[in-house]
């Protein structure tokens, strides 16, 4: 039985597919490497200049100040600070919680959904090229069952031969290289993480103190009203 026609078909799809294959990883490494140098400091120098200038809005309690400063700002921090800002009014450990919840659902759970696809394509990449050589050495073996092994050539076996190695190695061209830029990805993300527990520490206790010191600043304007009230 002559599969010529059937692995000729097969053939460009499998080529297709491994193109659309290759797009769609570049597309997702490209897309989570954007969105990790969106949510992050350069570094921690200048994770800590902006600390700094945050620390200055908060010793005198002006929270609309801080929330301003980081309104705008697409970095994690700034967005957790403007958080913590908005719902002062539900303590220092409510919000505390709130932070770290937020910080990991909204964005190290979609680092991890973004960087999900690139090792999607680093599976199916080297199966849909092992799907080739499959497809290829069965029109290879189909034109050996259909000839006199006399009268076959190596130049009618060459196409399906080479439909074999092709695809084997076009995926394994996609997997090897999506395999290093994920591990850099993962390494840009722990730093991140590193990086904004640190200052999401350093900016709490300031919060906390800053908490403090509008309470009592509160408690004695009242204290003051109360005395002139009676």
């Amino acid at each position: 039985m002559d599969l010529t026609a059937i692995t000729g078909f097969l053939a460009v799809l499998i080529y297709t597919a491994l193109a659309l294959i290759a797009l769609w990883g570049a597309f997702c490494v490209i897309m989570v490497w954007r969105r990790v140098a969106q949510v992050r400091f350069r570094d921690e120098r200048e994770q800590s200049e902006f600390l700094d200038q945050l620390d200055e809005q908060l010793r005198g309690g002006d929270f609309d100040a801080a929330g301003q400063m980081c309104d705008g700002d697409l970095r994690a921090l700034p967005q957790l600070v403007l958080l913590a800002a908005a719902n002062r009014q539900l303590g220092f450990t409510k919000v505390r919680d709130v932070l770290v919840d937020r910080f990991r659902r909204d964005v190290l759970a979609d680092l991890e959904h973004r960087l999900s696809w690139v090792e999607t394509v680093i599976k199916s990449a080297p199966m849909v090229g092992l799907f080739g050589t499959v497809v290829g050495m069965m029109g290879a073996f189909s034109k050996l069952a259909g000839a006199q092994a006399e009268a076959v050539s190596p130049s009618i076996l060459a196409n399906d031969i080479s439909l074999a190695l092709i695809t084997t190695a076009c995926g394994l061209a996609i997997a090897i290289p999506l395999v290093l830029a994920r591990a850099s990805v993962n390494v840009r993300i722990r730093q991140l993480e590193d990086l904004v527990g640190f200052g999401l520490t350093r900016f709490l206790e300031t919060f906390k103190t800053a908490l403090g010191r509008v309470r009592g600043r509160d408690s004695d304007e009242a204290a003051k009203g109360s005395d002139r009230g009676v």
